[in-house]
């Protein structure tokens, strides 16, 4: 639950934490009991740790433009490699792949 900040006309201002659906609602104050409006505040961002603002900037962006797989190449695509073919198969001339110190007796997925 978040923590709202509340501004009393007798007592001034006074912490709650309340679910988000009931933030709009007036808030007893603890110590004379009058009804309360929230106070707007900032966030405190200045506490948050550099790898959580990270985090939250990377749910920013991806909530405003998601990356989807379908758009390029996915892993291992035969044009985008960069590191020379294995030379661990060849093709064969039906077009099937054959391993070259494979055992023949074993199938290939």
């Amino acid at each position: 639950m978040p923590l709202y900040e509340y501004g009393c006309p007798a007592c001034g201002v006074f912490e709650a934490f309340l679910p988000m659906a009931r933030c709009r609602e007036d808030v007893a104050c603890p110590q004379c009991a009058t009804a309360s409006p929230r106070v707007a505040s900032a966030p405190a961002l200045g506490v948050l740790s550099g790898a959580l603002r990270a985090a939250h900037a990377a749910n920013e962006r991806s909530a405003h433009a998601p990356r989807s797989t379908r758009s390029g190449h996915g892993m291992g695509c035969v044009c985008c490699r960069t590191s020379p073919k294995s030379g661990k198969t060849r093709q064969t001339a039906d077009g099937g792949k054959a391993f070259l110190n494979a055992r023949p007796w074993m199938i290939s997925h």
